[in-house]
């Protein structure tokens, strides 16, 4: 199949696939202790994606790049002193890349921090309202971010031209991308947003990551998309995503989830975080390239 019309392809079905798991939560009708034990659930989603599907996938596809193939040596081989080099970058790459991540979340975190605190001054300084904004900004700063780098990973994947490894990579995307939009509804929800804006914000969160593709894919020349393959963009994307995504999910959707209980899940909010963060393992069984 032609590249161009088989990534215009998964870009629908990924916007499509996301704004669909977004809305279910929409279309409940859920009581205040329902919809926290759901919140909850996402919570858990979140931490369980980024833990059990991102991270390895982004791994797997730094370690098995053309970069690396050489350093995997048959059974009986010694390893040289270069490939042992090069094994050790690819380690250090991935803790940068997560780290990465993690810090411009950090900084997009701090800057809304302050221009919410700049409208309460200016404003009638309605502390609650500052509050609620700024969490639910973050929350789809973060998981915007995190979308549109998935959007590159999928970009680059596609400019190898090899289909097998641009599956490899939707398949992981929606695995995640699904559960993400998922928390960040009942997460909105949670925070008392409006339905009508959380709409919005769950259409922003679906486009990121297909249009950062068709983006990434038809603005990159040949010799951009040599210098991609050769670094291996693919899995250093989805390892910087899994940094943004760590920080949204501990940093802010735990903390404002264990606040409204004192600091204390009861047993059924415990079992739902739970189930929440060992699904993506469960779905993620047998997923092997």
């Amino acid at each position: 199949m032609d590249e161009t019309p088989f990534l215009v392809l998964l870009a629908f079905v990924m916007l499509a696939g996301s704004y669909f798991a977004g809305s279910i939560p929409l279309v409940m009708t859920l009581s205040e202790a329902k919809l926290h034990l759901i919140s909850v659930f996402g919570a858990g989603l979140l931490v369980g994606t980024a833990l059990a599907v991102i991270i390895p996938e982004g791994i797997r596809s730094l370690f098995t790049s053309g970069q690396a193939t050489h350093a995997h040596t048959a059974p009986g081989e010694g390893v040289t002193m270069s490939e042992a080099t090069e094994i050790a970058d690819l380690h250090t790459l991935i803790g940068l890349s997560l780290v990465a991540g993690f810090i411009l979340m950090l900084l997009i975190d701090q800057c809304s921090s302050a221009y919410s605190r700049d409208v309460e001054v200016g404003g009638s300084g309605a502390g609650p309202l500052g509050h609620g904004h700024r969490a639910s900004v973050t929350a789809t700063v973060g998981l915007v971010v995190h979308a549109a780098v998935d959007g590159v990973a999928l970009g680059a994947a596609a400019t190898t031209t090899q289909t097998d490894v641009e599956m490899i990579v939707f398949i992981a995307i929606m695995l995640h991308k699904a559960p993400a939009a998922f928390g960040l509804v009942t997460f909105l929800m949670h925070e008392g947003i409006d339905r009508k804006r959380i709409r919005r914000h769950l259409l922003v969160f679906s486009l990121a990551a297909p249009l950062l593709a068709l983006v990434t894919y038809f603005g990159i020349g040949q010799e951009g998309k040599e210098t991609l393959h050769s670094v291996n963009a693919t899995g250093i994307a989805m390892l910087f995503s899994a940094g943004t995504f760590l920080y949204v999910a501990t940093v802010h959707v735990l903390p404002e989830l264990t606040s409204r209980v004192d600091g204390t899940f009861k047993p059924n909010q415990l079992f739902a975080l739970i189930v929440g963060t060992i699904l993506p393992v469960i779905l993620t069984q047998g997923h092997h390239h």
